[in-house]
C-alpha cells in the first residue's frame, strides 16, 4: 500500500498520455479512411462486428478481472486461468466461423461470410495475451501497457491505410481488426517474462470462475444494451444507414473511450488494492470521479456547439448526414462520464452481482427505446439512445451507491463544481460564436471555439470554483514518487505479486 497514491497518479498520467496518442491515431486514421472508403464499407464491417462483438465480450471470460481484483494470487492460479482463456478463445473462434453463413443470410449480404470467417481467427490470438496483460495491470505497469497499446494501434492503422490505398475496400478494416490483437499479444509475451505452467485443479479456480462468469455476463448484457440498435439498423435500413450511424457513434465515443480507458483501468487496479480500507477507498474514488467529470465536460460542450465543424473536418463533406446523428448523441458523453466509473467501483468491491442486476433492468428500457425510434431511421434511434441514457443517470447512480460508503451528497460535491463551470463556459462560447461563425472556415472556427470553451471552463473551474489547489496537489504527487519505486517498476514484469 505504500506510496499507492503516487503510483496511481503516475500510472494514470502514463495512461492518459498514451490515450492522448491513441486519440490522435484513431482520429487520424478515421479521417484518412473516411476519405478512402465508402459508407457501405464501414456498414459491412459494422454488420459483422455488432455480432462478433458479443463473442468478444467472453474472450477473457472475465478472468482478467479476477487476476486484477484478488488480494493475492499464485502462479498456479494464473496458469490455470491462462489455459481456460485459451479454451474459451478456441470455442469463440469456432462459434464465430459457424455464425458466418447465418449473418450472410440474415442481412442478405454474401460478402459477410468471408469477413466473419476472417475475424474468427482473432479470438484465439487475443486469448493468448489476456493473463499477461492482466498481470501488468495488477502491478500497475501502465507505462508498459501504454507502449504496447500504441505500437499495436500504429501497426494496425498502417496496415489498414495501406490496404485501403491499394484498393482492398472493406478488407482494409478487416485487416486492421486482425493485426491489432496479433501485435498486442506478441508484445505482451515479449514484455512479461512469465510462461504459463500446466493447468491444475484445487487451486481455487471455482470461486475465480464464478466471479469471472458474473463479470462476463455483466459485459454481455451491457453490450446488448448499447449495440443492438446497430443490428436493427443494419437489418431494417441497410449497410449505408448503419455506416452513417456507426461513424457518428464512433466519432462521439473516441474521446470518452480514451478517457475511460485512461482512468478506469488505473482506478480498478488501485481501488481493488483498497477494498479493505473504506476511508481511503472513498477518497480515491471521489477524487477520480471528479477528475473524470472535469475532463469530460469540455468535450461535451465542444461536441454540442461545434458538431458541424467536427464532422466536416474529421470525416469530410460526403458524411454530412452524420451531423444530426452526432448532435443527438452528444448528451451520452456526459451521461457515460457520470455513470461509467461505478463499474470499477462495484467490481473492486466485489459487488459484481449488483452490476449484473442493473444491466438486466436497463436492457428492456434501452431495447424498447430503440424499437420506438427505429421507424425514424438513424436519427430516431440516436434520439432514443440519448433520451434513455439522460433520464437514467440519477437512478443508476443511486442504485450503485446504495448501502456503500458513498452517498448522493458525495457525488454531488464531486461533480457540482465542474458542472457549474461547464454551464458558464457553454453560455459564453455560444454567445461569442454568433459573432464569428460566418466569417471563418471550419478548421479555424473549430480551433477558436475550442479555445474559448477551454479557457473559460478552466478559469471557472480553477479560480472561481477554487479547484486549483486540487489539481496542483495531483501534479505535485506525481513528482514526488521515489527513485526506488521507479527502479522497482523495471522488475514488475518478471514477478507475480502475492
Amino acid at each position: 500500500m505504500k506510496n499507492l497514491k503516487e503510483r496511481t497518479l503516475r500510472a494514470g498520467f502514463a495512461k492518459a498520455c498514451a490515450q492522448g496518442v491513441n486519440f490522435i491515431f484513431r482520429v487520424g486514421s478515421l479521417m484518412v479512411l473516411a476519405r478512402l472508403l465508402d459508407p457501405e464499407d464501414f456498414g459491412l464491417m459494422g454488420m459483422v462486428t455488432v455480432v462478433t462483438g458479443v463473442f468478444s465480450l467472453f474472450k477473457d471470460a472475465g478472468l482478467s478481472m479476477v487476476t486484477i481484483q484478488r488480494s493475492t494470487i499464485t502462479n498456479e492460479q494464473v496458469s490455470t486461468l491462462f489455459w481456460i482463456n485459451m479454451l474459451v478463445g478456441a470455442i469463440l473462434g469456432l462459434l464465430t466461423f459457424g455464425a458466418a453463413p447465418i449473418l450472410a443470410s440474415f442481412y442478405g449480404e454474401p460478402r459477410l461470410f468471408w469477413i466473419t470467417a476472417a475475424l474468427a481467427t482473432g479470438f484465439l490470438i487475443q486469448a493468448a495475451g489476456v493473463q499477461h496483460g492482466a498481470l501488468l495491470q495488477r502491478k500497475m505497469s501502465f507505462t508498459a501497457l501504454s507502449v504496447i497499446e500504441i505500437i499495436s494501434m500504429l501497426v494496425s492503422i498502417a496496415v489498414g491505410i495501406g490496404m485501403a490505398i491499394l484498393g482492398y475496400g472493406y478488407w482494409a478494416l478487416v485487416g486492421m481488426a486482425i493485426i491489432l490483437p496479433a501485435v498486442s499479444t506478441a508484445c505482451l509475451w515479449l514484455t512479461v517474462k512469465w510462461v504459463p505452467g500446466r493447468p491444475r485443479r484445487g487451486v481455487g479456480s471455482s470461486a475465480m470462475l464464478r466471479f469471472g462468469g458474473m463479470a462476463a455476463l455483466n459485459g454481455f448484457v451491457i453490450y446488448i444494451n448499447f449495440n443492438i440498435e446497430k443490428l436493427l439498423l443494419g437489418h431494417f435500413w441497410g449497410a449505408k444507414a448503419l455506416g452513417i450511424y456507426g461513424r457518428a457513434y464512433q466519432l462521439i465515443n473516441i474521446p470518452t473511450e480514451n478517457l475511460n480507458s485512461a482512468i478506469g483501468g488505473v482506478a480498478f487496479s488501485a481501488l481493488s488494492r483498497l477494498q479493505d480500507d473504506p476511508g481511503r477507498f472513498k477518497n480515491y474514488f471521489l477524487n477520480g470521479y471528479s477528475l473524470l467529470v472535469s475532463l469530460t465536460l469540455p468535450i461535451t460542450i465542444a461536441c454540442a456547439l461545434f458538431a458541424d465543424d467536427i464532422v466536416l473536418l474529421f470525416l469530410g463533406p460526403k458524411w454530412k448526414d452524420v451531423i444530426p446523428i452526432f448532435q443527438l448523441l452528444t448528451p451520452t458523453i456526459l451521461a457515460f462520464a457520470l455513470v461509467n466509473p461505478f463499474s470499477s467501483f462495484l467490481f473492486s468491491l466485489g459487488l459484481v452481482g449488483r452490476s449484473v442486476k442493473i444491466a438486466f433492468v436497463l436492457a428492456p428500457v434501452m431495447i424498447g427505446a430503440y424499437v420506438l425510434g427505429l421507424p425514424y431511421g438513424p436519427n430516431g434511434v440516436a434520439f432514443a439512445y440519448s433520451a434513455v441514457m439522460t433520464v437514467s443517470v440519477i437512478p443508476l447512480i443511486a442504485w450503485c451507491i446504495h448501502g456503500t460508503m458513498i452517498s448522493s451528497k458525495d457525488i454531488w460535491k464531486a461533480s457540482s463544481q465542474p458542472l457549474v463551470s461547464a454551464i458558464v463556459a457553454t453560455a459564453l462560447a455560444f454567445t461569442v460564436q454568433s459573432f464569428y461563425s460566418d466569417l471563418l472556415s471550419p478548421f479555424p472556427r473549430l480551433l477558436l471555439g475550442a479555445s474559448i470553451v477551454s479557457c473559460s471552463y478552466l478559469w471557472m473551474l480553477l479560480y472561481v470554483m477554487g479547484q486549483k489547489t486540487f489539481y496542483m496537489d495531483l501534479l505535485q504527487s506525481m513528482r514526488n514518487r521515489s527513485s526506488v519505486e521507479e527502479k522497482s517498476d523495471l522488475l514488475l514484469a518478471s514477478k507475480i505479486p502475492s
